[in-house]
């Protein structure tokens, strides 16, 4: 090591050499048993070799945590990809198109926990131009369903979907997911989930599943459209 009395050696400078001298430590092998740290379960001093046993260990517990968390939201996973074929199922089961919209949010509720939840549809073909689902939905509603590119998860901001809901006072946290057909960008209907728990449904949450259902209510959907639209 060149040492310059004009630039003192470094930390830096002792960390080079060393990463650069391997065979430093075989030449001073008693320096291996002499070193003592600071343990960081606590302020005792430790050996070298004690030191790296423990930094091991923690390495362990932190691989173990990530471990039981993929297990756990592995499981979380499976949960709610039954539920989803459950709702999937019953949709299937509707006895006949009309009754397709009360079922998709009555068995959204059931299946999910969600105490409130509605659904509106446009653009129907004239048999079901009177239907509740495809009442009470302003242009401006409609344009905003439509600039949705992803579902919305977070505070009820006075959308017009809560006045769709039972009791819209209640809804302080919302799921609204616009419905399309295919990779069309106009949306034909929204879906309004609705929790008095602000934190329920939030911004942070993951879609990947909302996705999912907006994409197969859709396609269930399709059967109410007008032939035009």
């Amino acid at each position: 090591m060149n040492i310059n009395t004009m630039n003192p050696i470094t930390e830096d400078d002792i960390a080079n050499y060393l990463a650069n001298t391997p065979d430093f430590f075989e030449r001073h092998a008693q320096l291996l048993a002499a070193v003592q740290l600071t343990s960081p379960h606590g302020n005792r001093a430790v050996s070298l070799q004690e030191r790296q046993a423990e930094m091991l260990r923690d390495k362990i517990r932190a691989l173990e945590q990530r471990i039981m968390e993929m297990i756990r939201n592995g499981s979380e996973n499976v949960v709610i990809a039954d539920k989803l074929q459950r709702w999937t199922r019953e949709l299937f089961l509707a006895p006949s198109a009309r009754d397709l919209p009360r079922r998709i949010v009555d068995e959204l509720q059931a299946q999910f926990v969600v105490p409130q939840a509605a659904i509106r549809v446009w653009d129907v073909a004239p048999a079901f131009a009177a239907e509740a689902f495809a009442k009470g939905v302003s242009d401006d509603a409609k344009i905003f369903a439509s600039s949705l590119t992803t579902s919305y998860c977070g505070v009820n901001a006075g959308f017009e979907a809560v006045s769709w809901l039972q009791d819209p006072v209640t809804a302080q946290s919302l799921v609204l997911i616009p419905l399309r057909a295919g990779l069309a960008p106009q949306a034909f209907g929204l879906i309004v989930l609705a929790s008095p728990d602000s934190q329920r449904f939030n911004s942070g949450m993951g879609t990947d599943f909302l996705e999912r259902i907006a994409e197969l209510a859709s396609a269930a959907l399709s059967r109410l459209r007008h032939p035009d639209a």
